[in-house]
Formats: structure tokens, sequence, C-alpha cells
């Protein structure tokens, strides 16, 4: 403690505050300003995660850096507070548990599944989370303002993240309820399938017990939850086949290049890039399932789509910050009863894209996919019959989910169920309606679109800034003929 820098005593929190088992004495110290808990996936990032964990351990106390291949979250969080319960007449103790913050350098499943622990503790101080971006897609850390590019690993690099946190606002995020339902079928699987291993964020996506009041007799009930984004479909496939592939040839994916790459090219084996020509019409969604949206009043409406993807969307980052819903104009706000895509505003977006080429569009400037709604209620219901399985994926993790055949009650229901503290830089693209800094009015408006859902088949003119679309020169598709 005492080598310590003056800017590093800001973060850091003494053995006796983490561990009942120390007889290390309460140090006499100035209150931190900014005591934080480390979580790092030590297998995210290539080599980058064990790096970051080393420099880490030596600028901080090592007891308050974590290992998530090594202890889990909800283990050392649940002892940390049952400590800091222990410890509620000392002054220090009680300041670093009210000032407390988190980081978690990882993936976004990682970042998912700490969330996912916090929210299931139901602290009365619930710590915000400032997330490093150590995945492939870094969608939460880039939607906060943490960046989407692997970091330094670096005494410098760290230092410099910490100084953001130090100045990092709070904002709180919605969080999204996910329950499946279906028969118990006669024979075969039901349970999700996940690229070799079960991802972290899925930890959270299980059958629910017995005794749990959403069980029903003679049906198998899964729930789990989301803060970024659940998609059923074509994007879903190809993440599937890139986590499979990882899973199986690790060496072959140490940087963040090669794994976008390689999304790519998943999509154009698969024929994602020519999805009429390869992949029947039975594959789109609406052929799949029967599509409900709960409006602003909590009425009921069918949704027709006619997509080989839907993406139901919390935040302003998807697939490695690209933005779907974009920004309509006012006119299109006001004429279809549209609201700027806030993230704590009880509302999910829900977005479409036929192609891989329709997901392309993302890359042109305020390209966006087909806008379908906002709702803060979602319900597929999947025909009978029409697919022994489909793909999910939520907050970056995929799963292959078995569909049984002869059953017509097979539901997957998406809703509103609270909200978690994140951390977030001052210019972050994400937006809270409680904010008064927060722009009510943005500069580039998507005036040359149509958001009219079109027909497969019809020409292309339609799916959004087509018109002005051009790829931008640093992106390389030459691979793709």
């Amino acid at each position: 403690m005492d080598s310590l820098s003056d800017f590093l005593k800001e973060f850091y929190i003494p053995t006796y505050v983490l561990s009942p088992e120390s007889d290390t004495p309460a140090p006499t110290i100035a209150p931190p300003e900014s005591p934080v808990l480390v979580f790092i996936n030590s297998k995210s990032g290539g080599q980058l995660g064990g790096e970051l964990l080393l420099t880490y351990r030596s600028l901080l106390n090592d007891n308050q850096v974590f290992d998530l291949g090594v202890e889990t979250p909800d283990k050392v969080l649940r002892r940390i507070y049952l400590n800091l319960e222990r410890l509620k007449d000392d002054d220090l103790a009680c300041h670093i548990r009210d000032k407390l913050k988190i980081i978690v350098a990882g993936g976004d499943g990682t970042a998912g599944w700490l969330l996912g622990v916090v929210c299931d503790l139901k602290l009365s101080h619930p710590p915000p989370i400032a997330t490093v971006p150590l995945g492939t897609g870094n969608n939460l850390p880039f939607a906060f303002g943490w960046g989407k590019k692997n970091p330094g690993t670096d005494r410098a690099s760290v230092e410099l993240f910490l100084d953001k946190v130090l100045k990092a606002k709070e904002m709180k995020i919605d969080n999204w309820h996910i329950l499946m339902r279906m028969k118990a079928p006669k024979e075969g699987p039901c349970d999700p399938l996940a690229p070799l291993e079960l991802p972290h964020s899925l930890h959270a996506f299980h059958r629910v017990s017995p005794t749990d009041e959403l069980n029903r007799e003679g049906y198998h009930t899964f729930r789990g939850g989301f803060w970024n984004y659940f998609s059923l479909g074509m994007d879903a496939q190809i993440s599937y086949a890139f986590h499979s592939e990882r899973k199986l040839h690790p060496e072959k994916f140490k940087n963040q290049l090669v794994n976008q790459s390689t999304y790519v090219k998943l999509g154009c084996t698969q024929g994602w890039f020519c999805a009429s020509l390869f992949h029947p019409a039975s594959r789109n969604i609406a052929q799949l399932a029967k599509v409900k949206i709960a409006n602003k009043n909590g009425q009921w409406h069918d949704l027709h789509i006619p997509h080989r993807s839907i993406v139901c969307l919390n935040l302003p980052s998807f697939s490695g910050g690209l933005n779907p819903w974009g920004t309509p104009n006012p006119r299109k706000q006001r004429d279809r009863d549209l609201t700027p895509p806030f993230v704590d505003d009880g509302f999910i977006e829900v977005v479409g894209f036929r192609n891989a080429w329709h997901g392309l569009v993302l890359l042109a400037p305020n390209g966006h996919g087909t806008r379908l709604a906002q709702a803060n209620r979602v319900r597929f219901e999947f025909r009978k019959g029409a697919a022994d399985h489909t793909f999910m994926r939520m907050d970056g993790e995929p799963w292959k989910q078995p569909l049984p055949m002869d059953d017509e009650t097979v539901m997957v229901e998406i809703s509103h169920l609270g909200q978690v503290n994140m951390f977030a830089t001052h210019d972050c693209r994400s937006r809270s309606m409680y904010d008064p800094s927060t722009p009510r009015h943005q500069e580039e408006y998507d005036d040359n679109e149509d958001d009219s859902v079109a027909e497969e088949g019809e020409e292309y003119r339609k799916f959004g800034a087509a018109d002005t679309f051009k790829i931008p020169d640093e992106v390389d598709i030459s691979h793709l003929s």
C-alpha cells in the first residue's frame, strides 16, 4: 500500500474488507474515491486476458483482482458483501461499500455474466460496471464509450483506463427477461445446445426448477436475461458456426481482425449472401414463428416479418459497434409513433434483415436494418412442424435450439425485468431518457430511406439507405466473389 502512487490509492481496497479470513489489521488510509473489484476472463482476447490480469495485480491489491477462469463472480461477490455486512460498523468498509465499482474484462458474454450476477444478488447498493473490450464484437463496451478494440495491457494503458473510470458517469440500462416454454417431448432433447460448451451468458438461461412459480406440469420451461440483444435466425446461425470453429481450433483465433474476417467468410460459405437461392422461404421468420408485440399501451399486435433474421435490440451497438436501428428522421418518428432509442425507457427496438447483404448496409453512412417496431414485450409462437431446430443468440453467445416437431405450443417471450447500473464515458453513444445532458435531437438522420417491409424477391431499393449505399474503402469484401 505504501508503495502505491496517490492515483492508484484511489482504487485500492485493503484485504480485510475483501476476506473474512484475513488477519490483516485495518490500515490507516484515506478512503478511496473509486474502489474497484476487477474481474478478468483470462481466456479472452488471445493472450491479452492473461497479460491484463498480471498488470492489474501488479498495480492493485492481488485480492481485488479475480480470474474468472478460477473463481466465479457470484461466489466472489457473495463472499465480499457478506464480509461488508459483518463490517457494517467500520467507517472505511462502509465507504468502500457505498463507492464500490466493478471492472470486467472479457467479451460481451463475460460482461453479460457479471451484469446477471449483480442483478440476481439484488444488492441494496449495486455497484456500477465498467467493461474492458477483450472480445470480438465488444458491443457492450462500445455502447458505453469504452471502445471496441482490444486494449493495451501495459501499465500505462491500464492506468489510462482507470482514469476514465474515475471520471465516468453512472447510467441505468434496461434488463430484459426471456422465457421459453414447450411441452416435454416424447423423445429427443429440447435443452439449448451451445457450441461445445455452455457460454457464460447462457448459464443464466436454464430450465427452471420444479418449485419455480414459472414451472408448469408437463412442460419444459427455460428462463434467462439479456442487456444488449436477442436475435433469431441468420446471424445467430453464423455466430454459432463461428463459436464452434473457435472451440475446435482456438489457435486460429488469436486476434480481433482474424475473428471478424472469419465471421464474413462463414456468412458467405453458408449462403446467406444469396439467401433466396441457398435457403428456402421456409427459413423466413414468418414461416418459423408467429411474432407478436405489446405496444406502449400493453396491447398485443401481430408483426409480419418476411426476414431471415430478427434482432431485439436494447443498446445502439450490434456486431462490433453497428447500429441496426439508426436514427429515424423527425417525420418518421412522428408518423410511426417512434421514440429515440433510449437504453432505459422500458422499450426494445425490433429490427429485421433479409440476408447478409442487407446486414452489410449497416457499414454505410446512416445504414440500418428494417425498423419493425418498438415494444415492451415480444412473443414468438413457433409453428408446429416448421423446423426441428433454430438458432438463437443472446448478448454475443449463440446456441442451437431443438424444437419438438409435434408441439404447437413452443413459445419464447421477452419482457422488461428491471434495470442495472453501468459506468459510461460522457461522450458514449448510449442515451438516457433521464439524463439532461442527453441530446434530444441529432444532426444526421436517415432522410432517404423507406422502412416499409419488402417481400422476398422485391428489388432492394427499399432496405434502408440503399440510394446512398457504398461499402467503405477500408472494408475488404474481395473474398466474397
